[in-house]
């Protein structure tokens, strides 16, 4: 008897060890279901696209004068001390006429030489300026599509990526349950 309920329990052990090695390897195959319906899915996704946008525009650009020479100074100079000594009378007079004509050519050469050198002039050029702007707008982007298809006589639905067309491949794992 003993002998018995050892081969009873093995057998046992056997079958447990046969269904547990079932549940560890599940049978996997692939079939095909017919597709009811392929609804595809849209998003509403807003769009920003940079643009240039160029523009002419006058502006003023001052170019100041270059400083003249002083030599209207050294000769107003010279001419009013010229000037101032030829008008005198004695030997005084003329040193007198000769130095006040001198600083009076002096002034008068002084202020031509300034009013050169401040009147600059001005000058209108038309320069071309650019900007990015963005343009936004609006587009519906295929996001995918929902799927609904037949197994078994269930319907069943999934979103994907693709339309699957007329029918949709499927992985189906058969595992015995104990």
């Amino acid at each position: 008897m003993n002998r018995k309920i050892t081969a009873s329990a093995s057998l046992t052990l056997g079958l447990l060890a046969a269904a547990l090695s079932g549940l560890a390897q599940a049978e996997t195959s692939y079939e095909y279901a017919e597709v009811i319906e392929s609804r595809p899915i849209y998003q509403l996704v807003e769009i920003s696209t940079p643009q240039e946008q160029c523009w002419e525009e006058e502006v003023a650009v001052d170019y100041p004068r270059q400083r003249t020479s002083d030599t209207p100074v050294i000769v107003s100079t010279i001419l009013g001390g010229a000037i101032g000594n030829a008008v005198g009378h004695n030997k005084t007079n003329k040193r007198v006429g000769a130095v006040l004509g001198a600083v009076l050519g002096h002034s008068i050469g002084r202020d031509i030489v300034r009013s050169n050198n401040n009147s600059g002039y001005r000058q209108y050029e038309v320069v071309q300026r650019c900007e990015t702007v963005y343009q936004q707008h609006e587009e519906e982007r295929l996001m995918g599509y929902q799927v609904t298809y037949l197994y078994n006589g269930e319907e069943y639905s999934i979103r994907t990526d693709n339309d699957p067309g007329a029918q949709i491949r499927l992985r189906v794992n058969v595992q015995p349950v104990l």
